[in-house]
Parts: C-alpha cells; structure tokens; sequence
C-alpha cells in the first residue's frame, strides 16, 4: 500500500470546510486518479465552533505553525488570508521542512510569492495556489504548463466579480453605481467595506500573479497602474451598448515595446468578444499567444465551492507527486519589473463632455484635439431638445458629447482635455474610458 497523502488544513470557513466535506466525499475518486490516498489529518481555526462538516478523527493543532511543524502532517493547506502572519510564517515553516503547501491566499503571493517559491525550490517542496486566481477557472496551470513552450503576448481578464456584478446590474437595469453595490452587499457578493475591490486592488493583486507566469517578471503588485470602477455612470453604459461596446473593469498584462505594461482599470470592449458576454459574477481570462488563437477561459472566479475546487485540484497534484517550479521559472530567472508610466499608454478612448451650447464650443473641442494629433472615429452629441448639434449661437444649457478616437497615447489625451477645460466650453470632470480591442 502507498502511504495516503497526510493533510492539514489552517482555516476552517467557508472554503476549508467544503476541502474537508470534498476529500471525504471523493476519497475514492482521488484515489484512483493519484495513486495515493488523501487524509485530513489535522486542522486549526480561530474557533473550535461547530461547523456543517464532520471532524471527527480529525486532530486539532492549537494554531498555524504547529500544524506547519506537525511531524504527521505532509502537506500545509493555508485557506486563512492575509497578507502576513500568521499565514506567511505557517507557510514559510512547512516549505523549510519539506512539505508542499497549497494556498488560496493571492494577498500572500503577490507580497511575498518570490520569497516563498525560493523556499520551496530549496526544499523541492510544492507551493500550489491554483485558487488564488479565478478560483475553479484553471488559469495558473494553462499559463505555467499548458502554455509553457508558447510566447504569451497579452494576458487580461475579469478577475473580480463583485465589480462585474456591479456593472451588469448597471447595464442592464440603468441603475446606479451606488444603488448596485448596496444590493451586490445584501447578496454577499460585496464585503462591508468594499473598497478593496471596487477601486481595482482585489484585481491587481491577481494580476500581478498572472503576469509574472506569463511574462517571466517577478510578482509585483506595485507595478501596477490601478483604477476602479465608481466613476462609471449610467450614460457611460449606454453611449457603449450603443456604439458596440460593453465596460468591464479588466486586468491586462501585456508586452510592449517599451517593457511589460501591467494595468487595472474600466475598460470598454467590443460586443463581439468573448470577454464582453461574460456578465453577474463570473470571471474570465483571455490570453493571447504566438502563434494561436486567443484563449478564453470562464467560470466562477470565489465561492466556497469553486474556491474548494481549485484546492482539491491542487492537493491532487501534490499525491501525485507533480514539482512545479511555482512561476514557470526558477526565481533568479524571473525579471524585475518597473511600472509602466500610463502616460505611454497607446490605444483607443472613450471621453464623454459636458460641453456648452453656444458658439465655438465645437470648433475649440476639435481644434485641441487636432493640436494633439489625436483623431476622432465616431462623435455622437445628444441634445436634451433632441439629437441637434451643438449651438453656434445662442447659448444653452451643457450638451452631452462622446468622442470616440483612434489610437493615441494617454498623454496626449490628457494635454487635449486639460486645455478644452482651461478653454471653458466644458462643465465639470470629462469621463475617460479605454477600449481595449480584441
């Protein structure tokens, strides 16, 4: 008889939990699929409250790092969170010892990965975190071995669902951002304190784990320009569905001539991708790739189920026997990387005005823009009397326009609108989107 896989698990919410219930539940399954059996041996939580799964036979650890220094244990499932202690020092312990940890905690990695790859290289241990990025959506693997021998170009996504939850409720229904989020809170699907993931960081903390498989570059949340979605309106939403685009809030990593440029932000994309259709609190990952055609992959991207999934996934691959080098490549082989100033940023914008309705108005628009040498593929002006142009003589009350351009750089954008504003024949903040094409 091969020896089973000995378990424990540090954290015994929602996703702890369901591993336990899963591991119980497929024992056979897993069995037969990796030639060894998996036991949970031991858990540690901050309570010892009952919970919806049974424990008995299972030993309890009084906290992380006993459990990561338990003799009886083989492998280390951190599903605690944060960014630190006691998760990193419970992980980091087990690495040194030699045994394989397996982590949904993308805090963790994204501040600490580099340091806990080295130590898991130097013990020949494995550090899975398959569930740290879009949960059951299996993007780590694709990237770090299904993908390993293929240049990767670009790589981005909705990596937050609480967001595209937001914004599909916004398009769908014409409400408003702050009428979404209260209701993404009644359903669970936004925390109390939803900053985190409405302003982008949630998203750029998996995309910096993203990046560094695809790109080789050492994981670095700071590198990362990072806008959320609270500016978005309802008008935003519409002007797009009309001019064939959809906003989501996106990740994108992708190569450039200048660097790898690493950003988080509202992001407008033809109807007709696949990224566009994906709505509620699903998740998606597209990558593209020398030499084939642009991948999708979609699921749900949190929940205790999906989340559990991903783990199990993992586990499995640690009673096989299977060693991934954590970020596809030995940690001295991964490159630095700076943050890509946006104001290099090249590609198509979305910018809505409130501009005034009297003479020049129009003409001292088009005349910055061309100063710019920025070029204009669509302009769509809506009158509250109807859909007449702007005036050129009496005046009126702020006019509606959406410009749509061509590729230009950010800077540029920004010089044209700081000087129409100067000019005044605007009123209030312009609204900037990016469009990203397929």
């Amino acid at each position: 008889m091969v020896a089973p896989l000995r378990v424990g698990i540090a954290g015994l919410g929602t996703v702890g939990a369901e591993v336990v219930r899963l591991i119980e539940q497929q024992g056979r399954v897993l069995t037969e699929r990796t030639g060894r059996p998996v036991q949970v041996v031991a858990v540690t939580a901050r309570s010892k409250k009952k919970r919806a799964v049974d424990l008995t036979g299972i030993k309890w650890a009084k906290d992380p790092l006993a459990l990561a220094a338990d003799p009886e244990v083989d492998c280390l499932v951190e599903l605690m969170g944060g960014a630190g202690d006691p998760a990193l020092s419970a992980i980091d312990t087990a690495l040194k010892a030699g045994k394989s940890v397996v982590t949904a905690n993308k805090a963790l990695i994204a501040k600490h990965g580099l340091k806990l790859a080295k130590a898991a290289e130097k013990s020949g241990a494995a550090l899975n975190f398959e569930a740290a990025v879009g949960a059951a959506i299996p993007v780590i693997k694709t990237l770090r071995e299904g993908l390993a021998a293929t240049g990767i170009s670009r790589v981005y996504g909705i990596l937050n669902g609480t967001c595209n939850y937001i914004l599909t409720r916004m398009e769908q229904e014409g409400l408003s951002f702050d009428e979404c989020l209260k209701d993404a809170q009644r359903l669970g699907y936004a925390e109390a304190d939803p900053s985190f993931d409405i302003h982008g960081h949630d998203t750029a903390q998996k995309l910096a784990i993203l990046a560094s498989l695809a790109f080789g570059t050492q994981v670095a949340e700071k590198s990362i320009y990072v806008e959320g979605i609270s500016s978005i309106a309802p008008e935003d939403l519409r002007a797009a569905d009309e001019l064939g685009y959809r906003v989501k809030l996106l990740g994108v990593a992708m190569r450039t001539a200048k660097g790898i440029e690493q950003r988080v932000h509202p992001t407008m994309v033809p109807k007709s991708s696949s990224i566009a259709q994906v709505m509620g609190v699903t998740n998606a990952v597209t990558i593209d790739g020398e030499g084939i055609p642009p991948i999708t992959l979609v699921g749900p991207g949190a929940g205790g189920a999906a989340t559990a999934s991903a783990v199990l996934a993992d586990i499995a691959d640690v009673a096989r026997g299977i060693r991934s080098t954590p970020f596809g490549r030995p940690v001295e082989k991964l490159q630095p990387t700076e943050k890509a100033p946006m104001e290099r940023h090249e590609g198509g914008y979305y910018i809505r005005l409130m501009a005034r309705d009297h003479a020049g108005t129009a003409a001292t628009i088009a005349t910055r823009l061309a100063e710019q040498k920025i070029s204009i593929e669509s302009i769509v002006q809506r009158h509250p009397n109807g859909s007449e142009p702007l005036k050129t003589g009496a005046k009126g009350g702020p006019v509606p326009v959406i410009l749509i351009t061509y590729a230009t750089h950010e800077d540029a954008v920004h010089k044209a609108l700081q000087a129409v504003q100067r000019d005044k024949v605007i009123s209030g903040k312009p609204q900037v989107i990016r469009i990203e094409k397929n």
